[in-house]
């Protein structure tokens, strides 16, 4: 059977879509997203905005939006040209000890960049990662185990967030007890602009820092505690990494960690909440994943990933004069790349608003573009969201949405805050 559309087909968009509406554009229906989106491509495939109104930052000079996949891969090739340094993951200019701070790696353009990633990777050898899958097995099965005699469940609280913060929390030595700590502590960084997790508008950066401030110091006191008492935790190997003579600084620690954190769990966590909303869309695709759970399960999690892109964009500033996709732009300039919409740029994905199970090739962004900034943890990521679908596919096969998705009013993280889904009680034991 042939994919079906998770957008509505023949969807059109008439007039110029306006990126800044953070609580216009980015509240609209998905289908109504990808048609804006596709008809920037073809008619402005680099067009130029007004930044988003902050209460609690002056508004910049404006930002260049990047929708062609072509485009994104050029300037994500091309770090010394189009840098992370002045900002990554804010199109507005935040202090630089915030954005470091926030940022970690991210944040950071080489040397520093290579410095820090080259440190880090110590605690990532694939010998750790691969140490881990069966903790990811142990997780997942776990969780099904205590939401299969219900019958239903928000899926964020219940599946989706619960994976990827404990093997997150579990690798860096976090005990259970902080779990919830850490989590909304994560919502409060990503999810600031929405009322939920931030309810007074004027007091966003109070609230980013309080919650930052209180990840570090758990890090922080962690990591003093490894340094004298080693583990086999990733804590441990990263406060004793040594190359060339340098370690990790407390502070560069604590960043790292946040950007562990949160990168780490809110992103895969979204993932598979919209993996959940896709297969209830699209019965067929359901299927024919079950029909062929080890077949189709590797290009299933590309898929999700590609139609999802938890993160929608990252911003690179401008090194020098340059062109890009025959659009000149000058040194200072800030460039926002949007993996959401190069993840549907039809050049590269045929019917891109197609959610395809099968889909190959699948040169999707959605773990960034290719350059020093891919994703340190997308292997970790894929392996997260393989079992806990194999998990649900053999178990509760018939688990599927009742509503759809409560989603996060963001311009930055494509989330879903809950997800009421329902399936046969007791299941597959």
């Amino acid at each position: 059977m042939a994919p079906t559309s998770t957008a509505a087909e023949g969807s059109t968009w008439t007039g110029r879509p306006d990126l800044s509406d953070i609580s216009g554009f980015w509240t609209l229906p998905v289908a109504e997203r990808a048609a804006a989106f596709a008809a920037l491509r073809e008619q402005e495939p680099i067009a130029f905005y007004q930044e988003p109104q902050q209460a609690y930052l002056p508004r910049g000079a404006g930002f260049w939006a990047v929708t062609r996949l072509d485009d994104l891969l050029t300037a994500s090739r091309t770090p010394g040209l189009f840098t992370s340094g002045k900002g990554s993951t804010s199109i507005a200019d935040f202090p630089p000890e915030f954005i470091e701070f926030f940022g970690s790696m991210i944040g950071m353009d080489d040397p520093r960049h290579a410095r820090l990633r080259r440190i880090v990777s110590r605690g990532f050898t694939p010998k750790r990662l691969g140490a881990l899958t069966d903790d990811v097995q142990r997780t997942a099965r776990t969780i099904v185990d205590d939401v299969i005699d219900a019958g239903e469940c928000d899926a964020v609280t219940a599946i989706s967030a619960r994976l990827p913060l404990k093997i997150v929390c579990d690798m860096m030595g976090v005990p259970e007890s902080q779990y919830e700590f850490v989590y909304h502590r994560s919502n409060i960084i990503l999810g600031a602009g929405d009322p939920d997790y931030v309810p007074d508008a004027d007091n966003i950066v109070t609230a980013i820092l309080t919650a930052g401030g209180e990840l570090a110091e758990l890090m922080r006191d962690l990591g003093r505690l490894r340094t004298e008492k080693p583990t086999d935790d990733v804590t441990s190997a990263l406060v004793n990494a040594e190359i060339d003579g340098e370690r990790l600084t407390p502070d560069e620690l604590a960043s790292f960690f946040i950007l562990l954190v949160v990168a780490g769990n809110e992103t895969t966590r979204n993932a598979i909440s919209w993996g959940l909303h896709l297969l209830t869309e699209n019965p067929d695709q359901r299927a024919a994943w079950l029909a062929d759970i080890d077949g189709v399960t590797p290009t299933a999690v590309e898929e999700i990933v590609r139609w999802a892109s938890p993160v929608i964009f990252m911003r690179r500033t401008v090194a020098s004069d340059t062109v890009l996709g025959g659009q000149a732009m000058s040194k200072g300039d800030k460039v926002v790349l949007f993996y959401w919409a190069a993840n549907r740029d039809p050049a590269h994905f045929a019917d891109p608003d197609v959610f395809d199970v099968r889909r190959s090739p699948n040169p999707h962004v959605g773990f960034g573009g290719p350059g020093p900034h891919f994703c340190l943890g997308a292997h970790l990521a894929r392996r997260e969201m393989s079992v806990m679908f194999r998990e649900l596919l053999t178990r509760v096969p018939d688990i599927h949405a009742t509503a759809q998705p409560d989603r996060l009013q963001s311009m930055f993280i494509n989330g879903i805050k809950r997800l009421p889904v329902a399936f046969t009680p007791g299941g597959v034991r």
